[in-house]
């Protein structure tokens, strides 16, 4: 078995390494991280001469690699978990193991409807199978995760009735309440199209905020085609939905920039994903003690100006992946990119994209914000804050 096996000189060196920091590797565990793509094989040398076998050593980067997985390896630990995790770190595992692990957290991401095969119908008729077949299952998804209802209706509870100039604001007078089935079957339809049209998101966003009387986003996203013509015409193809998103089930473009994005900017997209849910659950903590007291203050103004914003839909986001694991950091981390590249679309299609927007309290979590400033805006590009004080 390999693990009687007698170490190599170079395998020796590298559990010496571990074991100078009090961690133990055996001869075993190197062959499974090497055959799970997480440490690379030693560097085959010259001949020792007269039927004496050959010298090899280790990379350079798998002293640091062993010492890592010795730490973090365990039970249960999958090789695409530690391959993340290390790489999170800043550690050298190899790129097309870090590029694979990317790729299966967006295989592993499923919604209703994904075992309806895709090579048969049209997709009408796939769609129609789709809703037929979630209606029999009684599938919906958790358009508002239980925490964040109960937050809505104690903010309720205390302020009371909003004030009239914000009731004002939405500008729909009849608005069409989004059943869960109904929203269950928008969200598949976005999947298997890639877009659907401002109305339907307007009636998500809707949905996704049953306490609140008012709302002001979805009614902006509703008329916009109304009341910005020039600029809607631009981005918006003949059935009302958003033409430059790509065509086709999204989670193919997160399976290009799995394979193509630098990594950098993987490493980028991780650190945002895992900031943001941070900076999500203590929100939720700021607001519970806010409301806990009685004494309402930034962290409740902060929901409510965020609720249908991009930050308050990070905060239901979090709120719905209570148990994070690494792949779901990783398909976070692949959204986020893939956001930051529609924004830089967007401002190819309408220069400038009034980006002095992200300094609107609760318009964005601040590390979301970072992300496009540093990957869309770029530098040498006026911040939003001396954008806004221009």
């Amino acid at each position: 078995m390999a693990s009687s096996k007698v170490p190599s000189a170079a395998d020796q060196r590298l559990i010496d390494r571990a074991a100078r920091h009090g961690l133990t590797v055996t001869v075993k565990q190197l062959a499974g991280w090497r055959r799970s793509g997480l440490l690379p094989g030693n560097i085959p040398g010259g001949g020792l001469g007269r039927g004496r076998g050959s010298t090899s050593a280790p990379p350079p980067e798998s002293f640091d690699l062993v010492v890592a997985l010795a730490r973090v390896a365990g039970r249960g630990k999958r090789p695409a978990d530690l391959a993340l995790l290390l790489f999170a770190e800043g550690l050298p595992v190899p790129e097309a193991t870090v590029r694979a692990a990317f790729r299966a957290a967006v295989d592993a991401d499923a919604l209703p409807g994904d075992d309806v095969p895709a090579d048969g119908p049209d997709p009408d008729e796939r769609l129609d199978q789709i809703s037929q077949r979630l209606a029999d299952r009684g599938q919906v998804l958790t358009l508002v995760p239980a925490r964040a209802r109960r937050i809505d209706e104690r903010i309720t509870r205390a302020l009371g009735q909003l004030p009239p100039e914000l009731l004002e604001l939405d500008q729909n007078p009849e608005p069409q309440p989004l059943a869960p089935k109904d929203a269950t079957l928008t969200a598949v339809t976005a999947t298997i199209g890639g877009s659907v049209p401002l109305q339907d998101i307007g009636a998500m966003l809707r949905a996704m905020s049953p306490a609140m009387a008012a709302h002001p986003m979805a009614s902006h996203v509703e008329t916009t085609q109304a009341d910005v013509p020039e600029a809607a015409a631009s981005i918006l193809a003949e059935d009302g939905s958003l033409a430059f998103l790509p065509d086709g089930d999204p989670r193919d473009v997160l399976r290009v920039l799995a394979d193509t994005a630098p990594l950098e900017d993987l490493a980028a997209g991780w650190h945002t994903a895992v900031q943001v849910r941070e900076w999500a659950l203590d929100l939720c903590r700021r607001v519970e003690a806010e409301l806990g007291t009685g004494q309402l203050g930034t962290a409740v103004e902060e929901w409510l100006h965020g609720r249908q914003l991009m930050s308050g839909l990070s905060v239901i986001a979090t709120l719905r992946e209570p148990r994070w694991t690494p792949s779901r950091g990783a398909f976070s981390a692949l959204m986020w990119l893939f956001q930051y590249q529609t924004f830089a679309m967007l401002d190819s299609l309408l220069p400038g994209c009034q980006w002095h927007l992200l300094t609107i309290p609760g318009f964005a979590p601040a590390p979301v914000r970072d992300l496009i400033l540093s990957k869309v805006v770029g530098p040498g590009t006026a911040s939003p804050a001396e954008t806004t004080a221009g």
